[in-house]
């Protein structure tokens, strides 16, 4: 079937399941064109099937490079989390439309909740880079293709840097299951990153104030901000182990975001574990 044509078809099913409306809103229109979008990579990228798309995501069965021997020193270590927000992970969110299958692949939320649960049942810090957009940041004279796409949809769209007001349950928020672990007076939320690294806010010097070292980094997305977080990380001297299923990434028809992070984190990570990995690291029971 012609791609243009399997497009069409998915906005149409799409119209048809939300009713008529004479003036669908821009988020409404965008998110069903980037699901219809996200579709048709899905089957170009896997030749049809969800079968073959797991199996690139395995482990080789006869790795080359040297197995992972990061042991964690647990009071020099936090949990990273990047962008546990409603725009990601939420089916309210304004890009479900291309993370959604891949969030739920790999049980994405209920995995960041996991790391949650398990660093504070053993008071191990927890860290949170936001990604927030201000009206100032509209009026950039240049951006990449995501960050146009970003901006044109309104994604961690905030009224102000010192002003909440309609923050509360929109795409900027963070998942509403995880705010009683990150409002618990415990967990650090630094300043927001603007495009996908933390090289703007103040993850690093928070780290370093806290003695930390090492890092189990999770979040949001694979591929753009985790492994930007991973690459700044690792350059300022960090340890850093990925939590391969508490993070997913956008399929559309440029690629696979999930993929391409996955062999990334292989190349360039101290360790890459899964959550049950991570949870048990946290506990000292590995």
């Amino acid at each position: 079937m012609d791609k243009s044509k399997q497009i069409n078809d998915k906005l149409a099913e799409q119209a048809h399941q939300h009713g008529p409306h004479p003036h669908p809103h821009r988020r409404d229109v965008l998110k069903a064109g980037l699901a219809a979008g996200a579709a048709v990579a899905a089957m170009g990228l896997t030749g049809g099937t969800a079968q073959a798309a797991k199996s690139d995501y395995a482990d080789p069965a006869k790795p080359a490079l040297p197995p992972a021997d990061m042991v964690l020193d647990r009071p020099r270590t936090a949990v990273v989390v990047t962008d546990p927000q409603i725009d990601f992970l939420s089916p309210k969110g304004v890009t479900w439309g291309v993370v959604g299958e891949s969030v739920t692949e790999h049980n994405t939320v209920a995995n960041i909740e996991r790391l949650f649960q398990a660093a504070k049942q053993t008071n191990m810090l927890v860290v949170i880079s936001p990604h927030w957009y201000f009206p100032t940041d509209k009026g950039w004279k240049f951006e990449g293709g995501l960050e146009k796409l970003m901006h044109k949809i309104g994604m961690f769209k905030r009224k102000g840097p010192l002003s909440l007001d309609g923050f509360e349950n929109s795409g900027a928020d963070f998942l509403p299951r995880y705010k009683k672990y990150i409002n618990d007076g415990k967990t650090i939320v630094v300043s927001p990153h603007k495009v996908y690294g933390p090289q703007q806010n103040d993850l690093v010097l928070q780290l370093r104030k806290n003695h930390i070292d090492q890092v189990i980094l999770a979040g949001m997305s694979a591929n753009l901000c985790v492994e930007s977080h991973l690459r700044d990380l690792l350059e300022q001297g960090f340890e850093i182990a990925v939590v391969r299923d508490a993070t997913a990434a956008a399929k559309i028809p440029e690629g696979d975001g999930y993929l391409a992070a996955i062999i990334n984190f292989r190349f360039i990570a101290n360790a890459v574990w899964t959550t049950d990995e991570a949870v048990a690291r946290i506990h000292g029971r590995a």
